[in-house]
């Protein structure tokens, strides 16, 4: 009876833990497809492609904004973007598990020296 209950926490434990690598990969992807909207949409209006289907006014507003923060638009969260898909593949990549372990084992190091 005792196993049966450890075996069924383990696996829900394990069901879990999967279900958070999901949710966080779908994350990942809402991330990379708003992106890629935003940013093709900005690139059409600083290229005045949208301003072919439109009000002129709405775009000329735009133009000093534009200017600066198009392609800072998209280089910063780009950045941004890489850090997210780090994190999210984390398992991936060993040098940020060996970091991930080192730093685990740090702050327990650290708890223990300040509770004696």
């Amino acid at each position: 009876m005792e196993l049966d209950i450890i075996l069924k926490t383990s696996v829900q434990e394990k069901y879990e833990r999967a279900r958070k690598k999901v949710d966080a990969i779908k994350g990942f992807h809402k991330h990379i497809t708003a992106y890629i909207i935003v940013n093709i949409f900005l690139i059409l209006i600083k290229t005045n492609v949208i301003s072919a289907f439109g009000d002129k006014e709405f775009v000329l507003k735009l133009d000093p904004w534009m200017e600066l923060n198009t392609y800072g638009t998209l280089i910063i969260w780009g950045i941004v973007l890489g850090i997210h898909g780090l994190y999210v593949y984390r398992h991936k990549f060993k040098f940020l598990k060996r970091w991930e372990e080192r730093k685990i084992r740090e702050i327990i190091e650290k708890e223990e020296k300040e509770n004696r």
